[in-house]
C-alpha cells in the first residue's frame, strides 16, 4: 500500500467500492517538512481554489477525495515542485500529514485523478468562473486588461508544430503561444492556448475581446454609451505586436479602448514640449518622467492621443491610446506598468514551470482553421534572403572606384569586375522582381485541411495543461496576496515573494484539539530576527481570517515556534 500508509483498513474498504472517500484526520506532529505550506491556505481558499470544485468537477469513489487533490496540487505549486513526477523524491507521510492522511498518492495515481478530473467542459467552466469572480472582486482592476503572447517550446515528437519566434532565445522554434490576460499588478485571470501563428491581433478578434466583452464587470449600459461617444467598456493594454489602425478602428466600434507603443513614429518632437511630472505606478512607486501630449491621426480618419516619454539619452518613447478620459499620466502610468505581465510571465517560468510539458497527448484541432501558407513562407524567405544579396552586391559595386591614372591592364580589369557585379545585379533584380510577383499571387494562409500531409500537425491537448494552469494562477494569486500583507510590515517589498518562498520551506509543527476544534500550525523559526517578526504580523492577519481546513471543523491558528 507504499510507504507511510497506516490507515489500512479504510484504504482496503476503498480497494473495494466500500468508501466514497477518505475523510481528514490531523495527529500531532512535528517537524512536518514544508509545513509552512499551510499558511497560504486561506490565502488559496479566498482566491477560489474549492469554492466551484464540486460544482463543475467529479471523481469516482476512492480513498483520496477530490478536495485533497486539489489542495495537493496547490501546494506543489506553492512549494515549488514543479512536475507530479518531482513528488516522487518528496516523503510521503510527511506530505500527507499536510492533508490529514497517513500518505499522499503516488505518482501515477495523482495523474490517473488529474486525467479523470480535467474535462474539457468542465476545465472551461471551471476557468471562466473563477476569472469572472476575480474581476467581480476588483472592478477597477478589469478596467485596464493586458494581453501578452507566451510561446512555449515543444520538443516532442508526437506532432509537429508550427514554428515561431521565440523573442527569449531569439529563435524560430516549434511550440504553442499562450495568450495571458492579466490585470494592471500582472495578477493572471485567464490565459488561451493556441498552435496557429496567426499572432495576437486575430486572437485578440476571435477569442479574447468576445470573452471580456461577455465577462469585464462594470461596462456602461448602451444608454450611457450613446450618451458620450468617449465612454469605453475598458481599455486594452499591449505590445507593438498588436499595433494596427485598422483593429483600433474595428475596437471603437466595439467602444473597446486600445493602448499601446506606436510602430512607427514620426520624427522627433522638440524637447521643449517635455515636463517633468511625478508619474505614480498602479504598485505605487512613484516615478519622474518628462512627457508630453499630441493628438495623432493614423490613416485617413482614426484620430488617436499620442503621448511620448523622453529619456535621459534622448530617445523618445511613443505611446498611442484611444481611451481620451484619463489624464496623460494615468497613460504614461498603464502603459509602462505593462512591464508588470512581463514579470509575472518569468517569474511563473521560473517558479511555477508553465512551460513544462504535462502530458504527450495530442487533441483535435479545425481541419478549417488558416494557417501561414509554407509556399509563401518559403518565397518569403527566399526574397529577403535575395533582398540582402542584391544589397551587398550593389554596395561593392558602389565601391569600386576608378583611379585618374591607371594602365590600360588595370582599366580592363576594372570594366570586367564591374561588368560581372552588373550582371549579377541586374540577374537577382530580375529574380526578384519575378519572386516577388509569385509571391503576390500566393495566398499568404491557407486552410489547415489544404496543407500537404507532411506540413499537417495537431496540436497538444490542452485540457490537463489549462487545469494545472489554472491552479498555478490561483497558486500566484493567493502568493500575491500574501505578499501585499508582507508588504505592510517589511522595508523592502520586493523582498516579500523570497519570504514567503522561505515561510512555504520551513518546517512545521501540527497541533489539533478536538476539542477546541482548530488545528495550530506553528511554524519553526526563519532565517533571522526580521523575518520572523513579519511572520507574526502574518500570523495575526491569518488568524484574523477565522478559517476552517476543508473537509473538517477545525480553525486554523497560526504561530511561530516559541509564541
Amino acid at each position: 500500500m507504499g510507504m507511510g500508509c497506516t490507515r489500512v483498513a479504510e484504504r482496503v474498504c476503498a480497494a473495494v467500492g466500500l468508501l466514497s472517500e477518505a475523510p481528514s484526520q490531523f495527529v500531532n506532529a512535528e517537524s512536518v517538512a514544508q509545513g509552512g505550506v499551510l499558511w497560504a491556505l486561506p490565502a488559496l481558499l479566498t482566491n477560489g481554489l474549492l469554492r466551484h470544485a464540486r460544482a463543475c468537477f467529479q471523481l469516482p469513489k476512492g480513498f483520496y477525495s477530490m478536495i485533497q487533490v486539489f489542495l495537493l496540487l496547490a501546494y506543489m505549486a506553492l512549494a515549488r515542485i514543479k512536475t507530479i513526477e518531482q513528488l516522487q523524491y518528496h516523503p510521503a507521510g510527511e506530505w500527507g500529514k499536510l492533508l490529514g492522511l497517513d500518505r499522499i498518492p503516488e505518482v501515477r495515481t495523482l495523474r490517473e485523478k488529474v486525467k479523470v478530473l480535467a474535462q474539457p467542459k468542465a476545465v472551461s467552466e471551471w476557468g471562466q468562473t473563477l476569472s469572472q469572480e476575480w474581476m467581480e472582486q476588483e472592478p477597477e482592476a478589469a478596467g485596464f486588461l493586458y494581453v501578452d503572447g507566451h510561446v512555449r517550446v515543444y520538443h516532442g515528437g508526437q506532432t509537429k508544430l508550427p514554428r515561431r519566434y521565440v523573442a527569449r532565445q531569439r529563435l524560430c522554434l516549434r511550440g504553442m503561444t499562450d495568450y495571458w490576460v492579466n490585470d494592471q499588478l500582472g495578477r493572471p485571470f485567464f490565459v488561451i492556448s493556441s498552435p496557429f501563428t496567426a499572432g495576437l491581433l486575430d486572437m485578440l478578434k476571435r477569442e479574447i475581446v468576445p470573452r471580456l466583452l461577455a465577462e469585464v464587470p462594470g461596462q456602461p449600459s448602451p444608454e450611457e454609451l450613446e450618451a458620450d461617444p468617449y465612454l469605453h467598456r475598458f481599455t486594452l493594454v499591449f505590445d507593438r505586436e498588436g499595433y494596427s489602425p485598422e483593429f483600433f478602428q474595428t475596437m471603437r466600434g466595439l467602444r473597446v479602448a486600445c493602448q499601446t507603443y506606436h510602430k512607427y513614429p514620426k520624427e522627433d518632437w522638440s524637447q521643449t514640449e517635455f515636463s517633468d511630472y511625478l508619474v505614480s505606478l498602479p504598485h505605487g512607486e512613484q516615478v519622474q518622467m518628462k512627457l508630453a501630449e499630441r493628438g495623432t491621426r493614423l490613416g485617413e480618419t482614426l484620430w488617436v492621443r499620442e503621448i511620448r516619454k523622453l529619456t535621459e539619452t534622448g530617445h523618445q518613447v511613443s505611446i498611442l491610446s484611444t481611451n481620451f478620459q484619463i489624464d496623460m499620466l494615468s497613460v504614461a502610468a498603464h502603459m509602462f506598468a505593462r512591464w508588470s505581465q512581463e514579470n509575472f510571465l518569468q517569474y511563473m517560468m521560473q517558479n511555477f514551470a508553465i512551460d513544462r510539458l504535462v502530458d504527450y497527448q495530442t487533441g483535435a484541432v479545425d481541419e478549417t482553421a488558416k494557417v501561414v501558407n509554407p509556399v509563401y513562407r518559403k518565397l518569403e524567405s527566399e526574397i529577403k534572403s535575395k533582398a540582402a544579396k542584391l544589397s551587398r552586391t550593389l554596395a561593392q559595386f558602389g565601391a569600386i572606384v576608378l583611379p585618374a591614372e591607371l594602365e590600360a591592364q588595370q582599366i580592363a580589369a576594372y570594366e570586367r569586375k564591374k561588368g560581372l557585379l552588373k550582371e549579377e545585379i541586374d540577374f537577382l533584380q530580375d529574380d526578384l522582381a519575378k519572386q516577388k510577383a509569385q509571391r503576390k499571387e500566393t495566398p499568404k494562409h491557407v486552410r489547415l485541411a489544404d496543407l500537404p500531409e507532411k506540413e499537417r500537425f495537431v496540436p497538444l491537448s490542452p485540457t490537463r495543461k489549462q487545469f494545472l494552469d489554472t491552479i498555478k494562477m490561483i497558486a500566484y494569486r493567493a502568493e500575491t496576496m500574501l505578499a501585499g500583507v508582507l508588504g505592510e510590515t517589511v522595508s523592502r517589498t520586493d523582498e516579500t515573494r523570497s519570504l514567503l518562498r522561505e515561510i512555504f520551506a520551513t518546517e512545521a509543527d501540527l497541533l489539533p484539539d478536538e476539542a477546541e476544534e482548530t488545528l495550530t500550525v506553528r511554524l519553526h523559526h526563519l532565517s533571522n530576527r526580521t523575518s520572523d517578526e513579519a511572520a507574526r504580523y502574518l500570523a495575526e492577519q491569518l488568524n484574523a481570517t477565522e478559517s476552517e481546513y476543508p473537509g473538517t471543523n477545525l480553525r486554523l491558528v497560526y504561530k511561530l515556534l516559541s509564541d
